[in-house]
């Protein structure tokens, strides 16, 4: 409830923030959007790129993707839900049986023997399920602490939070433990990527912006039949080249 109450304030915050300050149709919000940008981003270099370089460099390899592949199967049973409630069956399925397989056979979930026998994973959530509903995105928005989002995706995370079974891990202090390993463990795991935005991008928020958006986007048509013409609020503008 916390978590909801505050979003609806940062909502209503960024609502009148952008107003003022919009220079993008497809971004609002921006004056509001690159402030919390530009937290997120000395906090990470500040606190989280130090701890996920550390964590990378001396914890042994096999450690590290034990780590990856027991959250990602835990993520596996809200995006088998969410398949289906977008009423792809094939989908839904598929990832439940990921799940019987990994923490089975994969030991827990910490070998990944699904994806060797060819069972993909989907990675769907809540804000995708919406999309899929015919929700538009809204506007762009940026999270603290939780970065990248839109009106859509941002009202569907408390949902997404509900959902995820690591949430309900007693005692309390494995919960937060396990929970911060998980955080850190994704940071590590975009460390280069990190890097490669640092040295390509001339405007980082642009850049972050402007994929955080075609890829859910993607996401959205990829979920969709072959006959739908998708959700209008989630096909991509036309934007100018950087040449021009």
């Amino acid at each position: 409830m916390r978590i909801m109450n505050r979003l609806g304030s940062l909502a209503l915050v960024a609502t009148l923030a952008g107003c003022a300050t919009a220079s993008n149709p497809q971004d609002p919000l921006e004056g509001f959007n690159r402030a919390m940008f530009s937290f997120n981003d000395t906090l990470d270099k500040v606190a989280l790129k130090p701890v996920a370089t550390a964590y990378r460099s001396w914890l042994p390899s096999f450690v590290q993707t034990g780590v990856n592949n027991f959250f990602g199967n835990l993520g596996d049973v809200w995006s088998s839900v969410n398949g289906f409630l977008q009423g792809n069956v094939a989908d839904g399925t598929s990832d439940v049986m990921r799940v019987a397989v990994n923490s089975t056979l994969g030991l827990g979930g910490l070998l990944d023997i699904s994806s060797e026998a060819g069972l993909q994973k989907h990675n769907k959530d809540f804000g995708q399920t919406l999309g899929k509903w015919g929700v538009g995105s809204g506007p762009y928005l940026v999270l603290p602490l939780f970065g990248p989002s839109n009106i859509r995706d941002a009202a569907a995370l408390p949902v997404d939070m509900y959902g995820d079974i690591w949430s309900y891990k007693y005692p309390v202090r494995w919960r937060n433990t396990g929970s911060v390993v998980r955080l850190i463990d994704k940071r590590a795991n975009l460390l280069d990527a990190g890097d490669l935005l640092e040295e390509a991008a001339l405007d980082k928020y642009e850049f972050m912006r402007d994929a955080y958006t075609q890829r859910r986007q993607s996401q959205i048509r990829g979920n969709a039949d072959d006959n739908d013409t998708g959700n209008k609020a989630d096909k991509p503008a036309k934007t100018k080249s950087t040449d021009e």
